[in-house]
Parts: C-alpha cells; sequence; structure tokens
C-alpha cells in the first residue's frame, strides 16, 4: 500500500513572532503523519518572541531556530490548508481551506496568559490534527472498494 500523501498547512498570524509559531511547532510535534506544517506573518517581526521561545520549551519544542517569514517569502509554495489567525483579512484561493481562528496575540501578555494563548493553540492544532487523521482514514476506507476480489 502506498504512503498517503500529508496535507501542506499554513499557519499564519500578525507577526509570525508567537501565535503562527507555536502552532507550526505544535503541528511538527504531533501531526507530522498527516501534514507539512508552515508558518507565515502578514507584518514579520524581527524576532520569536522570548515568551514564546519558553512557553513552547516548557512543551519540550524548541523554536529557538525558528524566525519570523513574510507570506510571500514562502514562494509559490502551495498549501492545502491555511490557518489564519492574523485578524486580518486573507484572501481565498481556490482548492485552498482557509480556517479562521479566533486566539488572542500575546505579544504584550504577562507570562502566564501567554501560557493559555499557547495551550489554547495546542489544542485547536490537536483538533485539526485529529481532523485531518479521520479525513486519511475515510479516504483510505473509500480506496479499498467493495472488499470483493474477482478471480
Amino acid at each position: 500500500m502506498s504512503e498517503r500523501p500529508r496535507k501542506r498547512v499554513l499557519f499564519v498570524c500578525f507577526g509570525n513572532a508567537c501565535r503562527s509559531q507555536m502552532a507550526e511547532g505544535f503541528a511538527r510535534v504531533l501531526g507530522s503523519d498527516c501534514m507539512v506544517p508552515a508558518s507565515a506573518g502578514v507584518f514579520p517581526a524581527y524576532a520569536v518572541a522570548p515568551d514564546t521561545i519558553r512557553a513552547m520549551d516548557e512543551k519540550d519544542i524548541d523554536l529557538r531556530e525558528h524566525f519570523p517569514k513574510a507570506i510571500r517569502h514562502l514562494g509559490r509554495a502551495k498549501f492545502d490548508v491555511v490557518v489564519n489567525m492574523s485578524e486580518t483579512f486573507l484572501p481565498e484561493e481556490p482548492g485552498v481551506r482557509l480556517l479562521e481562528w479566533e486566539v488572542p496575540d500575546p505579544i504584550y501578555m504577562e507570562y502566564d496568559d501567554h501560557c493559555k494563548v499557547r495551550d489554547l493553540i495546542e489544542r485547536r492544532v490537536m483538533e485539526l490534527v485529529l481532523e485531518m487523521r479521520k479525513e486519511r482514514e475515510v479516504t483510505q476506507f473509500k480506496g479499498q472498494g467493495s472488499g470483493r476480489r474477482e478471480i
């Protein structure tokens, strides 16, 4: 049986310094079997926020090598799903599923609140991973046909 392709997922927030970086980190750890994640910002910051790095360290996810990117830096990369947490309008593209997640920007929050946002993102990413796994199972089941074999 051939391996089923993973969906390409782009997480977008305003500066690509907190929310989308956390979502990408969780997606890489929790959903590597069903997605290839990336992240970008509408107006990228200069660095990933120190509290974001610290909060993700608590989940054993290292973001020290990550850096903010603009959507345009992704070149011609195609995505199956775009998760928008930027609170700004993103145009829909044909064949791309656009999800709007209301997630507060923790950039200026106290650390404890930053961690609450992190935990919200972890739950949302896990929900998306479970949904994608279910879709893959349905697709695999449909691809098996009726189960009858001709001799």
